[in-house]
């Protein structure tokens, strides 16, 4: 499955050491993020140049040297600008195994009633040093790699408390209901993205009218539907090329686009390059 999927369903990491981490450059077949949801928590820093980040509906610019927390559900995505940005997804449950006098905050956290600030390197130098930290030791991974990982997420936390980096969460129960039928939508998509998708059917799943749906789907994306759609299939089109000796014509067709003079043409229309360029450019 996919980095780039709506919604995760790969396993972060092992059963028994649930994090992974990720370096993205430039050049990173993965490099932009499209928007995707996980049940797990994501920590992004930002290394150089800038990030476009949309958080549910809002979106932010943020800039080298900024740390993000993205909490579990979060619709997330966005467009890097010249970046070179690090992500660490984690299972917050690692940190509740056996620990008894932090296990009630971390549950306050995963229940929502502790919502911890976005930007949470503001106004707080302690931060970054930490997250630098325990983004080395994942990229080396050296011996005892995991003991100084679950370390380092602790003293992260602990710092996130004692600044009160965090807000006490009330609910927005209609807000949730759009954002849920969006990522309906988005999981509909990330399943059957090579298959025929009309407007009304992701109206449909979304429970909303057609109208109404693409206003939405755009205040939230920047995106229309179908607009997003052939975005989505253009970075699945993109990793395959990355990834797999395959040809621009079976790529077309296992993304979605039945013609491949028109599959050429979209993908030109979002990475001003054909298909044959880049993968000349990736190998």
């Amino acid at each position: 499955m996919k980095y780039t999927d709506y919604i995760e369903h790969r396993k972060q990491g092992t059963f028994n050491f649930p994090i992974a981490y990720y370096h993205q450059t430039p050049l990173s077949p993965r490099y932009y993020m499209p928007y995707h949801w996980h049940t797990h928590y994501e920590i992004m820093r930002i290394v150089s140049g800038s990030f476009h980040l949309t958080l549910d509906n809002l979106t932010t610019t943020y800039h080298a040297g900024d740390v993000i927390f993205i909490t579990q559900g979060v619709l997330h995505g966005g467009e890097p600008e010249d970046c070179v940005y690090e992500c660490i997804v984690f299972d917050l449950n690692m940190l509740m195994k056996d620990n008894h006098a932090c296990a009630s905050t971390i549950q306050a956290i995963m229940n929502g009633k502790i919502r911890i600030n976005i930007l949470i390197s503001k106004k707080c130098d302690k931060i970054l040093p930490i997250v630098k930290a325990l983004c080395h030791v994942l990229a080396e991974k050296k011996p005892g790699y995991e003991f100084m990982t679950q370390g380092y997420l602790y003293t992260l936390i602990g710092v996130i408390i004692e600044e009160r980096l965090y807000e006490e969460s009330v609910s927005d129960t209609i807000t949730a209901q759009r954002l849920n039928s969006v990522k309906n939508v988005l999981d509909y998509i990330s399943d059957n993205y090579s298959d025929s998708i009309s407007l009304g059917r992701l109206a449909r799943i979304a429970g909303m009218n057609p109208k109404y749906f693409c206003r939405y789907f755009r205040s939230m994306t920047g995106r229309t539907p179908i607009d997003y759609l052939n975005y989505y299939r253009v970075e699945c089109a993109c990793e395959m090329l990355s990834t797999k000796n395959i040809s621009i014509k079976e790529t077309a067709i296992s993304c979605g686009f039945s013609d491949e003079s028109y599959f050429v043409k979209t993908f030109r229309k979002y990475k001003n390059t054909t298909p044959k360029q880049f993968t000349k450019k990736e190998f």
